[in-house]
């Protein structure tokens, strides 16, 4: 058993807000109070008791967005590096996307998936593809992956560019009454990816990914959910007439949703410019405008989540000429100090809502029982210090292809508690 005393608890879900003491047993929380005394515990011998005064403690983050590469690509990243990167950051449930090699498009790669990461200290859920082979064309089995514990469909890397077939995908999706996410980019308007068509493609001499690959399909998007009653997510927005088109979407009801990285809400493309290919990502980081839309977006709800788009690759790929090298930053481990730094320490949002946006709408949306302090509830939990600074000069994940890393950012996480054990930190 566990005792966190004297903890700042933030719960977005019963607004809570104050000086609690938690005590765990096993993998729920027992109860929660004011003061809860040692001997309450009954078992003095088994009881570890952690004074976590000057702390916060919120949900377990749930980051509904995050590449582990295995299978097939797992010299960038694999489940079990992932899941202690995850551990980490705080996060102690992640749905990964499902490009990997080969792809989640059938039920003996997804049990691979869960089967393994159901040995890691952390929750891992994972999505199918929407197409076999992610080729745009045929859609997979729905009815049998979602059974088989998909919890989402994506096709994430890849647009999927026939209406017809993006139609059909979110009448299945809408069916087993799961969301289905969308990377929209339409390379019609895309020269060179991840360089954002504009100031950072003049400074490299190149054509770049234009807003406009974004914004056709977004529209369409919207549209089709709209049609169709599909619950679908809008991916990684990175523009200011997509974060328009997902809030006029809603405003007409229907049930579309939208993620926004950390790296999104922080940095513009001068960033790609002073940090070369570790700031390369899908779509590009953009301009200054669009930066301040993702955080309208993010403080009146257009935007439901924040979801890190976890992309690791090797320094070998990453050091090549920035046509060549591969998009796309790690962030697990930054994710929620870039939160409090950005969002709440400017006054964007409160706490409270970093954490809805963090843990408790994303566990909505995919259905988990996550992102939510409660007696009886799971005993995953952050411990972090939202002034504290610290330095990030090596991350836990296999990859280490971040602008953030050597930068000093704010809020320190202590401990990372998942299924009632301590995952990352100490007691």
């Amino acid at each position: 058993m566990l005792l966190i005393q004297n903890a700042h608890l933030i719960d977005p879900a019963s607004r809570t807000d104050g000086i609690r003491d938690i005590l765990i047993e096993g993998e729920k929380i027992r109860k929660i109070g004011e003061h809860i005394a040692p001997e309450e515990a009954g078992d003095a011998a088994s009881l570890t008791v952690l004074n976590a005064e000057g702390l916060t403690a919120v949900p377990g983050l749930v980051d509904a967005h995050v590449h582990f590469r295995d299978p097939g690509f797992t010299y960038k990243e694999d489940i079990e590096s992932g899941a202690q990167a995850a551990a980490a950051g705080g996060v102690t449930t992640v749905v990964l996307m499902a490009n990997t090699k080969p792809c989640v498009d059938n039920a003996e790669i997804l049990r691979y998936v869960l089967e393994k990461g159901a040995n890691t200290p952390i929750h891992v859920e994972t999505c199918a593809n929407v197409t076999l082979g992610m080729k745009g064309k045929e859609l997979v089995d729905m009815k049998g992956l979602h059974a088989a514990g998909a919890v989402g469909f994506t096709d994430d890397g890849i647009p999927l560019l026939s209406e017809e077939t993006a139609r059909a995908a979110m009448e299945a999706a809408a069916a087993e009454g799961v969301p289905i996410s969308f990377h929209e980019e339409n390379p019609a308007f895309i020269q060179n990816n991840g360089i954002n068509a504009g100031k950072a493609s003049a400074h490299f001499g190149i054509g770049g990914s234009d807003r406009q690959a974004e914004i056709d399909m977004v529209r369409r998007d919207v549209r089709l959910a709209e049609e169709t009653g599909a619950c679908v997510v809008i991916q990684h927005i990175s523009t200011k007439e997509a974060v328009e088109l997902v809030r006029q979407a809603k405003e007409k009801g229907a049930d579309v949703h939208a993620e926004a990285t950390p790296h999104h809400f922080t940095l513009t493309e001068e960033a790609a410019i002073r940090f070369g290919t570790l700031a390369k990502m899908n779509p590009p980081l953009r301009e200054e405008a669009d930066r301040q839309a993702i955080l309208e977006g993010l403080a009146d709800g257009t935007i439901d989540m924040i979801a890190t788009d976890h992309a690791p690759h090797s320094a070998e790929e990453k050091s090549r000429p920035v046509t060549e090298a591969p998009s796309g930053i790690i962030g697990l481990e930054t994710s929620l100090a870039l939160g409090v730094s950005e969002l709440v320490d400017t006054g964007r949002l409160s706490l409270m809502q970093l954490m809805e946006r963090m843990s408790l709408a994303p566990a909505r949306l995919y259905g988990l029982d996550a992102g939510y302090v409660a007696e009886g509830g799971p005993a995953d939990l952050v411990l972090f210090d939202p002034a504290e600074a610290w330095t990030p000069q090596r991350f836990s994940s296999r990859s280490q292809n971040s602008p953030f890393l050597g930068q000093t950012l704010k809020g320190r996480i202590h401990a990372t508690i998942c299924r009632g054990r301590v995952v990352y930190g100490s007691c």
